[in-house]
């Protein structure tokens, strides 16, 4: 059974159509060059044993690699007048004897392939008027064509850039400390995952890469695997990220069976959508029950406002940079980071503050009740030693929620 075209093999098997139709020829089809290979990737033909979909032969034995090579006319009439063209393989099987070929050339100026059209008898009307013809549709049909090659082209870039970091067991993670405010006392850190500089991309914009590409689990277990290895090097908790998709996986629930959970804080992102809310809390279920804490990251700053956390009952809201940036000096700010504490609060549920970068932000935070602070005024990302050490404040390891008596009061 042949397979399914997509909508773009659909269009060019109509320009082709369109090709066959007017040159009154046997077949028309669409050809990738790759250099040494000639693939027919569409074909039209009144004739269905003559070429097939799928088909490959080698480039530089075809009629279209001699045409680009001006060792013939891109318009043959009769191949019986070019001993060149009855040496090659076409000439014998399907005993091709007329021909048109013209090449398939992309915006960059880069070939394709060639748009071809072919019959079995000789044909004398076929002159430079379906060439021109035949110009116009092979346009087209590099129109079509080219999205899909520079998605391909975008697909390997990314694969080709992934493939040596995961064989190297994933990003260098660092760790980020988050304080309690009241107390200045390190309670726990963010794991914080670091790429290449000459990639010159921001962590989630490489794990948004390694998704498109089907490499995002694999990634953000690595990730999650190099987190996981400064359990053992530093005190209080470690909070690490994770999409709701890869916490869904068989990898990731048995990489968290594996950990300390009471040391453990899972971020979810509010900007990842969630496709199926009960799925992710029995996903869950078993590893809060061993004393796995819940964040939800960057609040403030996602499409899914607060029913994300209502829904997923997390023990810690994680209040955005964005939010925090300048609060100081913006009562609007002040006002909408009371608000959250004030509903965190009320849920039992611990707040942090993202992107603390001064004194007087920090001095404000305090004021309005938030629990937890990180960002560079409390140091910046780097190696598990450059921590400094938790003080008493951090008996329990990671903030649950219900835990009421350990908030402010």
């Amino acid at each position: 059974m042949a397979k399914k075209r997509s909508d773009a093999e659909q269009q060019i098997a109509d320009l082709l159509h369109t090709a066959r139709k007017s040159l009154r020829l046997s077949v028309a089809f669409l050809s990738r060059l790759d250099g040494t290979t000639q693939h027919l990737e569409v074909v039209d033909s009144n004739a269905p044993w003559l070429f097939q979909e799928g088909y490959q032969q080698q480039q530089d034995v075809t009629l279209c690699q001699a045409i680009l090579d001006r060792k013939l006319p891109q318009v043959i009439s009769d191949m019986k007048v070019f001993p060149e063209a009855m040496k090659l393989p076409a000439a014998r099987m399907p005993r091709l004897r007329s021909y048109v070929s013209v090449p398939v050339t992309l915006s960059d100026g880069s070939l394709y392939g060639t748009f071809c059209a072919a019959g079995l008898t000789t044909d004398r009307d076929l002159t430079k008027r379906d060439k021109t013809l035949m110009d116009v549709l092979a346009s087209a049909a590099a129109v079509i064509i080219e999205p899909e090659v520079r998605a391909q082209q975008r697909r390997s870039e990314i694969t080709d850039r992934l493939q040596p970091l995961i064989a190297a067991g994933g990003p260098v993670v660092v760790l980020q400390p988050i304080v309690d405010l009241a107390t200045g006392a390190r309670v726990g850190a963010e794991a914080l995952s670091r790429f290449p500089a000459e990639w010159d991309m921001a962590p989630d914009v490489c794990f948004a890469e390694a998704h498109s590409v089907g490499l995002g689990h694999v990634l953000e277990l690595l990730a999650l695997e190099r987190a996981a290895e400064h359990l053992a090097a530093v005190d209080g908790y470690i909070a690490m990220n994770v999409s709701p998709a890869t916490l869904l996986t068989p990898e990731c629930g048995e990489l968290l069976g594996r950990l300390p959970l009471d040391r453990v804080l899972l971020e979810l992102s509010e900007h990842d959508r969630v496709e199926d809310y009960a799925a992710l809390d029995t996903a869950l279920a078993p590893f809060r029950a061993g004393g796995l804490g819940l964040a939800i990251d960057d609040v403030g700053a996602g499409f899914s406002s607060l029913r994300h956390i209502v829904v997923t009952a997390p023990d810690v809201i994680k209040i955005d940079r964005s939010i925090v940036a300048g609060l100081d000096t913006d009562p609007v700010l002040e006002t909408l980071i009371r608000s959250l504490v004030e509903f965190g609060h009320g849920c039992a549920v611990r707040v942090v503050a993202e992107g603390v970068e001064t004194a007087e932000e920090a001095a404000v935070l305090r004021g309005l009740g938030v629990d937890y602070g990180q960002g560079w005024h409390y140091g910046r990302p780097g190696p598990p030693e450059a921590l400094p050490a938790t003080t008493p404040v951090a008996a329990v390891p990671v903030p649950r929620h219900g835990q009421r008596e350990l908030l402010p009061s």
